[in-house]
C-alpha cells in the first residue's frame, strides 16, 4: 500500500508537465504540416500498353521514395489514361491543369501526344516532361513549345546503328516496315534511315506503311495481305522501325507463314519492339526467331537499380497481377529518372515555392546526373547523350546478347574493356532465320527450282564468238560463246555454296534496252558482251570485268615484206653514214702506213694505190683480202677494223633475218587528228554508247553505223570508210579473220570491261565477282579466252609488230674504240718518225 501511494503522488506531480507538452504539440502541429508543401504533378500514360504499365509503376515508386525522404515538399501524382489517343491526351492535360492544378505534366508515349500536350502547357505555362522525342527535331522547337522538355533523344543514333548492321553484312537494299500514327508526325525516322543507309552504300527498296491496329477491323488479315506483296520484291532484309506490340505480333506470325522468315532473310527490329521482348509471349519469340534486335543499354548491376527493381516488382505485382514478367525495362527507368530530375529541382529550391513552373523548367533543363537509364543531361530541350545500344539475337527462351554499339566507337564486345570499336558486327554467334548458321543470309530472293533466275542474253551480238544464240529447234547448243562459257564456269563455282538454277532468255533489242529490262525487273541478270559504264552502274549492279574493253582505230595495212630496198633497213641512216666514214678512215690509214713502208703491193700511181687500199678494205668485210701488209701499225688498224666488221655483220644479219621472217603490218594512217581535219568517214557497230563516245569525246562527225561485222572489208575496199572503231574484244575476233589486211593503230580508249549485269543491290553480283577472280587467278579464264579469242593458226601473234633498225646508240662505243685506235697508231707513228729524223740529223752533225 505505501508503494502504491508513493507512485500515485509521483504521477500526480508529473501530470501538469505532460499536459503542457501535449498542448504545445497540438499548437505547433499545423505549422509542421505546413512546412511539407504538397505539389501536384500529372502523368498522362497509355496504361493499357506494357510501356504505360511500367511507367506508372516506376512513377509510383519514385514519388513514394521522394515523399519518404523529403521534409519540405511532397509530390502528389495524378494518373490519367490516354489510351494511346492524342486527342484524349489533350483533354487529359486540360483536366490536370484546370481541375488538379498540376505544376508539371509528364508521360506521353508518342511525339504527336507530346506536341498536343505541349500546346496546352504553353497556354497554361506548365512544364511538359515528355517520354517521347521527335525522330528529327523540328526547327524552332523551343520557340513553338517553350515549356516542352523531351526525356529522350531523337532517332538519329538508332538509325545509324541499323545502318551499321546492314553494312556489316553487305546488304545493299532493305524493306522498311513502319506503323504510322495517321498523322505522319514521326515520318522523319524514314528520312534518317534513308540517309544512314545511303552513307553505307545501301538503300530502301520498298516501304510498308501499316495503320494502327486500333483503326483496323481485322488486323491479322490486313497484315497478311499487305506483306504478301513483299514476296514479289527482291530484297529479303526487313527493318521494323516503329510498331506496337499487337501489330508486331501479327506481322511476324504472318511473315513466318508465307516464308519471309526463310534462310536468306534477315530481320532487324528497332528499340520500340526490342525493349518489350522480356514481356512478350513465347509464341511471338518463336515467330521472331533469328531476328536481330536493338535495345537501349542500361546497367543492371548497380545498387540503385537493384533497389529500384525490388520496389518495382512489388508494386507491379500488386497492380498488374495478370502480367507474367515483373522486370522493369527502359520505359520504367526513364519514368523513374524523370521524377529524380523533378526531386533534384525541388531540393535545390529549398523552402522557396514561388513561381514553381518556371523553376521546374529551369531546374530540370540544367539537370546533370547519372540516372538508372543513363546520363541525364539536357541540351536544346532534349537529352544530349545518345544512348548505347545492345544488339540481341532473338531466339531460344527470349534472346541472346551479342555486342554493343555506340555512336562514338561503333561495335564493342565489352564496355569495360579498353578495346577499340569496330565497323562490323561479328556474325559468328548469330543464328539467322531458318536456323542458318554456316553463312550470312544473302538478304535477297535467291533463285529456286520453281522460280529460276531469268537471265537475258543478247541475240544480236556483234560476233558469234562472244555470244551465239541458236534457234530452239536447232540440234546445236542453244547458247554458246566466250561470255556464255565464262558464266557457266562461274555457276560451277557458285554451286559449291548454294543452288543456282537459272534460265537464259534471248533478247533482240539494243544493249541499252536490255539493261532497261533489268532495271524494271523483267530480267534478274544479263549475260553477254555488255560494257561496264558509269551511267549504267547507277541503275544496275555490274560484276568484276571478265574481259577488258576499249576503243581503238582499225585501218587497212600496207605490207613491207617484198620491198626491193629491204636490205637497207637493218641499219639506221646514222649507222650507214658513220660506218661509211669509218671505212674511209680505215682505207686511208692502211694506205698511209703501207705507203710509208714501201710495200710494193701499194706502190704505183696514186690512183692504183687508193684502188688497192679500197679493195683491201672491202674484201676484208668478207675476209677475202689477199694483199700482204708489212707495217705493224697497219696490222693494229686492221685488227680494230675486223672487230668492227665482225660485230656489224653479225648484228646486220640477225636484224635482216628478223625483218624478213616477221612480217610487219604498217597502217595506212596513224592519226585521229587527220580524220578530224579531213572529215573522213569512219565506221562503228552502231551501239549507242560507242556512237556517242566518237561524237562527244573524239569529236568525229562523219560516222557510219555497220550492223554486220563482215561488211567492213567491203566498205574498206570500196572506199566508203577510212577507219573503223571497234571495242577491244571485237577487234581481236575481227583481226583473227583478217589478220593480214587490217591492223590497229593509235591509242586505246579504255572502258570498264565486259561484265555481267544484275539488279541494283543484288548480293549475287559480289559472289559472281569473287568467282571471276578465282578463275582469273587459277588460269581458267585465260584458257577460255584463248579458246575463243586467241589468234588463229593462219595468223602470227606478232603480225602487228616489226623489228626496229639498229641505231648508233647501241654501237657508239665500238666506233669510238676503232677511231681511238686509228688515232693512236697515227700519233705513235709520227712520234717515232720525228725521233728517227732527229737521230739522223745528230749523226750527220
Amino acid at each position: 500500500m505505501p508503494f502504491q501511494l508513493n507512485s500515485f503522488s509521483t504521477a500526480a506531480k508529473r501530470f501538469p508537465f505532460l499536459l503542457i507538452s501535449f498542448l504545445l504539440i497540438l499548437y505547433h502541429a499545423p505549422n509542421l504540416a505546413a512546412d511539407a508543401r504538397t505539389i501536384n504533378i500529372g502523368a498522362i500514360l497509355d496504361v493499357g500498353s506494357r510501356a504505360g504499365k511500367e511507367q506508372k509503376a516506376a512513377l509510383t515508386v519514385a514519388v513514394r521514395n521522394f515523399n519518404g525522404n523529403s521534409e519540405k515538399h511532397k509530390l502528389a501524382i495524378h494518373f490519367v489514361n490516354s489510351t494511346g489517343e492524342p486527342l484524349q491526351a489533350t483533354y487529359a492535360a486540360k483536366h490536370l491543369v484546370v481541375e488538379k492544378q498540376v505544376k508539371l505534366i509528364t508521360g506521353m508515349h508518342t511525339w504527336q501526344e507530346a506536341t498536343l500536350v505541349a500546346d496546352v502547357g504553353k497556354q497554361a505555362q506548365v512544364p511538359i516532361l515528355s517520354f517521347a522525342a521527335a525522330a528529327i527535331t523540328p526547327p524552332l522547337t523551343q520557340l513553338r513549345w517553350p515549356f516542352l522538355l523531351q526525356m529522350a533523344t531523337n532517332s538519329s543514333a538508332e538509325m545509324n546503328c541499323i545502318a551499321a548492321i546492314v553494312q556489316s553484312f553487305n546488304w545493299r537494299r532493305v524493306i522498311a516496315i513502319y506503323e504510322d500514327d495517321m498523322s505522319g508526325s514521326e515520318s522523319g525516322m524514314l528520312a534518317l534511315l534513308s540517309d544512314a543507309l545511303q552513307s553505307v552504300g545501301s538503300e530502301i527498296e520498298h516501304l510498308v506503311l501499316l495503320p494502327p491496329t486500333s483503326s483496323l477491323s481485322d488486323p491479322k488479315e490486313f497484315v497478311r495481305d499487305t506483306i504478301a506483296v513483299l514476296l514479289s520484291k527482291q530484297s529479303r532484309v526487313f527493318v521494323v522501325l516503329r510498331s506496337s506490340l499487337p501489330l508486331a505480333t501479327h506481322l511476324f506470325k504472318e511473315a513466318k507463314k508465307i516464308g519471309l522468315m526463310g534462310q536468306e532473310s534477315a530481320w532487324i527490329v528497332s528499340d520500340a519492339v526490342s525493349s518489350l521482348l522480356d514481356s512478350v509471349h513465347t509464341s511471338l519469340i518463336f515467330s521472331m526467331e533469328g531476328a536481330l534486335g536493338i535495345k537501349t543499354y542500361y546497367s543492371e548491376e548497380t545498387a540503385a537499380f537493384l533497389q529500384f527493381k525490388a520496389q518495382f516488382r512489388e508494386i507491379f505485382r500488386l497492380e498488374y497481377m495478370q502480367e507474367d514478367n515483373l522486370e522493369p525495362g527502359i520505359h520504367a527507368l526513364r519514368a523513374y529518372d524523370s521524377i529524380t530530375a523533378i526531386s533534384q529541382t525541388l531540393k535545390a529550391l529549398g523552402s522557396d515555392s514561388t513561381d514553381l513552373p518556371k523553376k521546374f523548367l529551369e531546374g530540370i533543363s540544367s539537370s546533370n546526373f547519372g540516372g538508372l537509364s543513363g546520363d541525364i543531361r539536357f541540351l536544346d530541350g532534349k537529352l544530349s547523350e545518345p544512348p548505347i545500344y545492345r544488339i540481341v539475337n532473338i531466339g531460344g527462351k527470349r534472346y541472346r546478347e551479342l555486342e554493343f554499339w555506340s555512336s562514338k566507337f561503333g561495335f564493342l564486345g565489352n564496355l569495360n574493356s579498353e578495346q577499340s570499336g569496330k565497323n562490323r558486327l561479328s556474325p559468328s554467334l548469330i543464328i539467322w532465320p531458318g536456323d542458318l548458321e554456316a553463312r550470312v543470309p544473302k538478304g535477297w530472293a535467291m533463285p529456286t527450282v520453281m522460280k529460276k533466275m531469268r537471265i537475258g542474253v543478247p541475240s544480236g551480238s556483234f560476233f558469234d564468238k562472244l555470244v551465239k544464240v541458236e534457234s530452239t529447234d536447232s540440234s546445236k547448243k542453244p547458247y554458246d560463246g566466250f561470255c556464255i562459257e565464262v558464266f557457266e564456269e562461274v555457276v560451277n563455282i557458285l554451286e559449291r555454296n548454294y543452288s543456282f538454277p537459272y534460265k537464259f532468255i534471248p533478247f533482240g533489242g539494243t544493249y541499252g534496252e536490255l539493261i532497261d529490262e533489268v532495271i524494271i525487273e523483267h530480267f534478274d541478270a544479263v549475260v553477254g558482251d555488255v560494257t561496264i559504264l558509269a551511267n549504267r552502274s547507277l541503275y544496275v549492279e555490274f560484276t568484276q570485268p571478265f574481259a577488258e574493253s576499249g576503243l581503238s582505230m582499225l585501218v587497212p595495212v600496207k605490207s613491207e615484206a617484198h620491198k626491193a630496198w629491204m636490205f637497207f633497213k637493218p641499219l639506221s641512216l646514222e649507222m650507214w653514214v658513220v660506218t661509211c666514214a669509218l671505212l674511209s678512215c680505215t682505207m686511208l690509214a692502211v694506205w698511209f702506213f703501207e705507203h710509208q713502208t714501201k710495200n710494193p703491193e701499194f706502190e704505183g700511181p696514186w690512183k692504183d694505190q687508193l684502188a688497192t687500199s679500197m679493195w683491201f678494205i672491202f674484201s676484208s668485210l668478207f675476209y677475202a683480202h689477199r694483199e700482204k701488209i708489212q707495217s705493224n701499225y697497219t696490222r693494229v688498224v686492221v685488227v680494230a677494223w675486223f672487230f668492227v666488221v665482225m660485230v656489224l655483220t653479225s648484228s646486220y644479219t640477225a636484224s635482216l633475218s628478223s625483218m624478213l621472217t616477221v612480217q610487219k603490218l604498217e597502217p595506212k594512217l596513224k592519226d585521229i587528228d587527220w580524220l578530224r581535219r579531213t572529215n573522213a568517214t569512219v565506221a562503228c557497230d552502231g551501239d549507242t554508247f560507242v556512237l556517242d563516245y566518237l561524237q562527244r569525246v573524239l569529236r568525229l562527225n562523219n560516222i557510219k553505223s555497220i550492223v554486220n561485222p563482215h561488211d567492213y572489208p567491203q566498205e574498206f575496199d570500196s572506199g566508203s570508210i577510212t577507219a573503223a572503231f571497234l571495242e577491244l574484244p571485237y577487234e581481236r575476233v575481227f583481226c583473227q579473220e583478217y589478220c593480214n589486211r587490217y591492223t590497229l593503230t593509235g591509242p586505246t580508249y579504255r572502258f570498264g570491261g565486259f561484265g555481267f549485269v544484275f539488279q541494283k543491290g543484288s548480293p549475287i553480283a559480289a559472289d559472281v565477282s569473287e568467282a571471276i577472280l578465282i578463275m582469273s587467278e587459277d588460269g581458267r579464264l585465260k584458257k577460255i579466252e584463248e579458246k575463243w579469242l586467241g589468234p588463229s593458226k593462219n595468223c602470227s601473234s606478232d603480225t602487228t609488230t616489226g623489228t626496229d633498225s639498229l641505231s648508233l646508240k647501241s654501237f657508239w662505243g665500238l666506233y669510238t674504240i676503232a677511231t681511238v685506235t686509228y688515232a693512236a697508231c697515227f700519233l705513235v707513228f709520227q712520234r717515232r718518225k720525228c725521233i728517227s729524223r732527229m737521230e739522223l740529223q745528230s749523226r750527220m752533225i
